[in-house]
């Protein structure tokens, strides 16, 4: 962010592309859109610092994914277990609104972790703008979709197989509204649908 909020003029901010946070061993991946400017951005991990990472890992606490359930800073000594959070973009994009341009030279990035995570039997997409550029990448990489794709809708789900060179094993995708203040505040997503995700994981890895 060029501009710091007062509560935060006397942080250094990351301001850097964001590295995946997690369990590198996880069956769970799940992919958000961008750092918030003075959330991720600021702090220098996934989903730290602000109100939509306070819904996640509240969610995750919940579901046992989480050590803890409140994100503030890299050294807080939150702990995933069983669960990798990356992002579609991996700096804060202008006006929250990805540019064409950030989305290509950030994709080298998910299309690496994808391969580094083979346990992975689950990905979660949080929010339309993550599904679709998930989607559109594990077909660049050429893993089998189902046909037709499946439209972004709360709760929306998939199956994807991983290349024949791969194992060609299979992969369930999830769609859930993004944990914004958007989406939040305005009860478009509740604790309730939030939590019913996480269950749904649960069951799958179970």
């Amino acid at each position: 962010a060029s501009t710091r909020r007062a509560s935060y003029v006397d942080q250094e901010y990351w301001g850097r592309p964001l590295p995946a946070f997690g369990d590198p061993q996880a069956r769970m991946l799940i992919v958000g859109l961008a750092p918030a400017a003075h959330g991720a951005n600021r702090t220098g991990r996934m989903f730290t610092g602000d109100r939509s990472g306070n819904w996640l890992y509240r969610a995750l606490h919940r579901a046992g994914f989480a050590s803890q359930p409140h994100s503030v800073s890299k050294g807080d000594g939150l702990v995933l277990s069983d669960c990798l959070i990356t992002a579609a973009i991996r700096c804060a994009p202008p006006g929250n609104q990805p540019l064409t341009m950030e989305r290509a030279n950030c994709q080298p990035y998910l299309e690496a972790e994808l391969g580094l995570t083979p346990r992975v039997s689950v990905i979660v997409a949080l929010g339309g703008f993550a599904w679709t550029h998930l989607l559109r990448v594990l077909a660049g990489l050429g893993w089998t979709l189902p046909k037709p794709r499946p439209r972004f809708v709360h709760g929306a789900t998939g199956k994807a197989h991983r290349p024949l060179a791969l194992g060609g094993t299979p992969v369930t995708l999830l769609a859930s509204y993004h944990p914004s203040q958007q989406n939040t505040f305005t009860g478009r997503l509740t604790e309730e649908m939030f939590d019913e995700v996480w269950t749904r994981v649960r069951e799958l890895l179970a």
